[in-house]
């Protein structure tokens, strides 16, 4: 058992309190990595707001990345000293794993968002001398150091600054993941992007490294609205004073969208997102309403092969996908850094803050 210091959530609401915690020792399959830095993402606050039934208190915290202080025995991927970005675990026996897709997991929920132990039901975590949960994502990388599992670690060249690549453990990828693994779009296609935070812009992104040649950002707030533009948008619409469906239908001179990605979580702007759809047009879900959440979809309007899919982490097989995100980021294609705002490590409470009332799209904190 080791100590160091976290950002625990004690209960649903309670802010996050940088204090001492015990970590168990390395399994085979685990390492401990020393933080340098780490995203922030609106799954962190659903979890620390009590809005998804992870245990309490805990260490969250999904978008990691460090140095390799130890490894476990059984570990050959990395060794001590190797820079990492941390993203979520996985069984790597299940179908979907076996497959390629690890973010299907069979185990996945339980393995990362709401489990808060290992497989085998042992915590990773103690505070103030009893079990916490822990292992978020594979990794609760809120933390100067962390316990992660092999699977969650993504080995980059060393003189990448791990700042600017933590977001792609988890929005950034997510983002990329639903247009080039999801929508995959053809040349001259149409592209919308429902919600211009850390994902939406993420897909804007990698939409502009497609041969998408409509690639259209819609939000709320101007701010967003003009770095959407920055980043590869071709239009932007507002949704607080603009029809949204009717500009959308300008724009595709009527055909409507080959491609939709909804990021926002809205029941309502997922509806229109379903309504502006192209013939054979697909749908992709990337926003988490909460749970039971339901939309009534026009059956009539889907039969010309309009589609519907819903994406966790942008079903990305990350040993592939990350490494090609670094390249893009250090070749300043993909400008990540944009998106950031960072934060030292004891300000995490003002960063959720930001955060939340939309002053900053990705917070960074920094070790």
């Amino acid at each position: 058992m080791s100590t160091t210091e976290a950002a625990i959530v004690e209960s649903g609401g309670a802010p996050f309190t940088l204090t001492e915690i015990g970590l168990d020792e390395p399994r085979p399959n685990e390492a401990i990595v020393r933080m340098v830095a780490a995203g922030l993402c609106h799954t962190d606050l659903s979890v620390a707001g009590g809005g998804l039934p992870f245990p309490l208190p805990g260490v969250l915290g999904h978008e990691g990345a460090g140095i390799v202080e130890r490894v476990g025995s059984a570990i050959t991927s990395v060794v001590p000293g190797d820079h990492v970005i941390l993203s979520f675990t996985s069984c790597g026996q299940c179908g979907n794993c076996r497959d390629g897709h690890p973010a299907y997991c069979a185990t996945w929920l339980p393995l990362n968002l709401i489990g808060g132990v290992r497989a085998d039901g042992s915590h990773t975590i103690t505070h103030g001398g009893s079990p916490a949960g822990g292992h978020f994502f594979g990794q609760s990388s809120f933390s100067r150091h962390a316990l992660v599992d092999e699977r969650s670690m993504i080995k980059v060249d060393p003189e990448v600054s791990l700042e600017s690549v933590a977001p792609l453990g988890c929005g950034v990828q997510t983002g990329a993941g639903a247009i080039w693994n999801v929508l995959r779009p053809r040349p001259g296609a149409s592209i919308v992007v429902l919600g211009a935070g850390a994902v939406g812009l993420s897909a804007v992104m990698a939409a502009a490294l497609s041969p998408a040649t409509a690639i259209i950002a819609v939000d709320k707030v101007a701010e967003r609205l003009e770095l959407a533009r920055e980043l590869g948008a071709t239009h932007v619409i507002a949704a607080t004073d603009t029809d949204v469906a009717a500009a959308i239908a300008e724009i595709t001179g009527g055909s409507g969208a080959d491609g939709v990605v909804e990021t926002t979580g809205s029941t309502a702007v997922l509806r229109t997102g379903a309504d502006v759809l192209a013939a054979r047009g697909t749908l992709v879900i990337v926003g988490a309403p909460p749970f039971g959440a339901e939309v009534a979809l026009d059956v009539n309007a889907m039969i010309p092969g309009r589609k519907v899919v819903g994406l966790t982490l942008g079903d990305s097989e990350t040993q592939t996908l990350i490494p090609a995100l670094v390249a893009l980021v250090r070749s300043g294609r993909l400008p990540v850094d944009k998106l950031i705002t960072r934060y030292a490590f004891e300000d995490i409470g003002q960063a959720a803050l930001d955060m939340s009332s939309g002053k900053t799209i990705k917070p960074v904190l920094t070790f």
